[in-house]
């Protein structure tokens, strides 16, 4: 039985991370027309199967204007996920955002390819 109640743990955490990368797909930089997720601003994302949350992520720059309001945004769109029991979210400078960590969507959306 703990076999399966594991692997159901296991198949929700999944869910709900997909379910966050979504929802930061949704949360954009003030300054660039592109969501955070795809300018490379998210590092990691951890789910436990408890529904806990673990979001490390940066800003364009430490004077980034959005630096008070983007990270309260990250945390309630992930708090509104169903079966999300709580947002421990980790704003880094270490490793420094550079346009490099941009997906290629981001680059053709910004005209960078």
């Amino acid at each position: 039985m703990a076999e399966n109640e594991n692997q159901t743990n296991s198949i929700n955490a999944l869910v709900i991370e997909a379910q966050v990368v979504e929802a930061l797909r949704g949360v954009f930089d003030p300054e660039i027309p592109v969501n955070i997720y795809e300018l490379g601003l998210v590092y990691d994302v951890k789910v436990e199967p408890s529904g806990a949350v673990a979001i490390r992520m940066t800003l364009t720059s430490p004077s980034c204007p959005a630096a008070q309001s983007l990270p309260g945004e990250v945390e309630a769109r992930v708090k509104e996920i169903p079966g999300v029991t709580g947002v421990a979210l980790d704003v880094v400078w270490e490793p420094p955002w550079d346009p490099s960590r941009m997906s290629e969507a981001a680059r053709l959306q910004l005209g960078m390819l």
